[in-house]
């Protein structure tokens, strides 16, 4: 098992990884808007900060050797399902090969995030 790290997405908040590899296959930590730039979520709003979160995610497949076309299955998670469409919208851009998806809604998300995504990847 291979653990993964990039400066282009945040540090973990916590005690664990932000991808693991094993075999040819990737799996990647919950990715909130969190800019590695500035240590802190900066859009206020579901459409900037589902783009940040892409982008976090972007960074971890790619230091993996891996990539959003390669996605087998992503795990969502929206602090309010009302923003489900516009998180759809910014979504779709990234995840053009549409893998599997589940997308729920929850109580609460970390350092008050609205969105949080995983990803399982083919390497």
């Amino acid at each position: 098992m291979e653990k993964i790290h990039t400066n282009g997405a945040p540090e973990a908040i916590g005690p664990y990884s932000q991808a693991v590899k094993i075999g040819g296959t990737v799996y990647t930590s919950g990715q909130i808007a969190i800019n590695p730039a500035a240590g802190s979520i900066e859009a206020d709003d579901i459409k900037g900060q589902t783009r940040q979160v892409m982008e976090n995610l972007t960074a971890v497949l790619e230091a993996a050797g891996s990539s959003c076309d390669k996605a087998l299955k992503t795990t969502c998670f929206l602090a309010d399902i009302n923003d489900f469409a516009e998180f759809n919208e910014i979504y779709g851009e990234y995840f053009t090969s549409k893998p599997a998806r589940s997308c729920v809604a929850v109580k609460a998300l970390p350092k008050g995030a609205l969105v949080e995504v995983e990803v399982i990847a083919a390497v």
